[in-house]
């Protein structure tokens, strides 16, 4: 398919580097979920080491995902990142089913729950009189306003949100291990297993990992800003992995925190065990302050999916299969304005709506089924190429691509399992896209 041609128009500008791309990274696995989530792995799996083995478990998952996209962003160092990666490898109807769902649920929907998930969190920590729709609407308008200034000053706001996001983890990990005494409470799985080597504990296991694999995800929206990354080939597939690696460290110290202060059996019972630990070395000051961290950190993901995801739709519509208007790229910022716009819009309009807990249901689905489908492009780019691609080679593969794989349609089978009617919703957004295409394709043709 021929693209329109945009010879005329600014163009996105490659302005971030390896450290940009690296936090970039970062910021798009690091939410809420890692001072949250370990409880509902621990109410899964009742002993250290089966706890410490999911996120372990994940973290691997993780790591080769990492190198998947690494050795993809070599292939196809092009703007848009995985949305390039479906349309080189397979035809351009199936990214255009992924920046569809990606526009309509798994971002917008994402960064509405985020963003009124952090409202009514700081609402009630400053006790501020406003509703928690508004404050996030007001969040996500600023984020879209910063990103139109350029993608260099949405970068910097990531950027320092991220490396705040880190000092608030390395701040945790400080204080669990050498301010707050040890747990003295027996737990009441010594052992290693739980229970003996059977189905009901391996459906355990499973049921551990769906909060630990969702904490790990995002590594993704990285490639989304390929086009803005000097020398992409290599900042963005060594950010990657670096990002990753050292997202994966501060995890597995933080889970090690969790079970050194509260025990096993105590990080099960609390909700927000990061505010527990930090209780116990400095009261309430102690818990104002990670709470602090955790708005910080909510923020800092809202910025980066800002700042990355509306490269997909400037990408659909200069492949001609979206408004022309959203490739507009602002002659000064060099900022696609329409696009950032466009995604801000959507997100405050679902924020005002207030059903994102059920749009959150059908995201991991839409998002998985992606997943996996994007790591099949590498079998697709190693069989066209003549040569084999120099650096940046998914270690193991075809076995840990393959790994990599089922991992991801088993998770998208587990949530049809489990959400069947909300999963219908995302599979229907998801047919809707397929007239869409058609009519997009077909103003091409025309």
């Amino acid at each position: 398919m021929s693209r329109p041609s945009l010879d005329a128009t600014p163009q996105l500008a490659r302005r971030l580097g390896l450290f940009d791309a690296t936090m970039i990274v970062m910021g798009g696995i690091i939410g809420s979920g890692i001072f949250i989530n370990p409880y509902v792995v621990a109410q899964q799996v009742h002993t250290p080491f089966l706890i410490l083995g999911a996120w372990v478990l994940g973290g691997l998952l993780a790591l080769i995902a990492a190198f998947i996209w690494a050795e993809l962003a070599v292939w196809r160092p092009d703007v848009g990142g995985q949305y390039a990666y479906l349309r080189e490898a397979f035809h351009p109807a199936v990214a255009f089913l992924y920046g569809w769902v990606l526009l309509l649920v798994i971002q917008t929907g994402g960064m509405a729950a985020v963003a009124v998930t952090f409202s009514r969190y700081f609402v009630e920590m400053a006790h501020l009189q406003i509703g928690d729709s508004v404050l996030a609407a007001i969040v996500l308008a600023i984020l879209t306003i910063v990103n139109c200034l350029g993608v260099r000053a949405g970068s910097t706001v990531q950027s320092t949100l991220m490396v705040l996001k880190i000092v608030a983890i390395a701040g945790l990990v400080i204080c669990g291990l050498f301010i707050v005494s040890p747990s003295t409470v027996s737990p009441a799985h010594p052992g290693v297993l739980d229970r003996p080597v059977s189905l009901d504990l391996l459906t355990a296991i499973g049921g551990a990992m769906v909060p630990v694999l969702f904490a790990y995800g995002g590594w993704q929206t990285a490639t989304f800003v390929a086009g803005e990354i000097k020398e992409p080939a290599k900042n963005l597939s060594r950010g990657l992995i670096f990002g990753v690696i050292g997202v994966v460290l501060l995890y597995l110290a933080a889970n090690v925190v969790y079970i050194r202060v509260l025990g096993t059996d105590g990080l099960a019972l609390a909700k927000a065990p990061a505010s527990e630990v930090m209780r116990r070395a400095f009261g309430e000051f102690g818990a104002r302050l990670i709470a602090t961290g955790i708005a910080i950190s909510t923020v800092g993901f809202l910025s980066q999916s800002m700042l990355t995801a509306p490269r997909v739709y400037f990408a659909m519509a200069q492949d001609g299969l979206f408004f022309k208007q959203v490739a507009t790229v602002h002659p000064r910022t060099r900022a696609p304005i329409v696009a950032i716009a466009l995604q801000g819009v959507l997100a405050i309009v679902i924020a005002f709506w207030g059903r994102y807990e059920q749009i959150l249901n059908y995201v991991v689905s839409m998002d998985f089924i992606f997943f996996g489908l994007t790591a099949c492009c590498i079998f697709v780019f190693r069989k066209r190429a003549k040569l084999p691609v120099r650096s940046t080679r998914t270690p193991g593969h075809p076995f840990t691509t393959l790994l990599f794989i089922v991992a991801c349609w088993v998770v998208v089978i587990n949530t049809i399992i489990r959400y069947p009617s909300n999963t219908i919703i995302g599979m229907g957004i998801l047919a809707a896209g397929v007239p869409a295409y058609f009519f997009w394709s077909r103003r091409i043709r025309n």
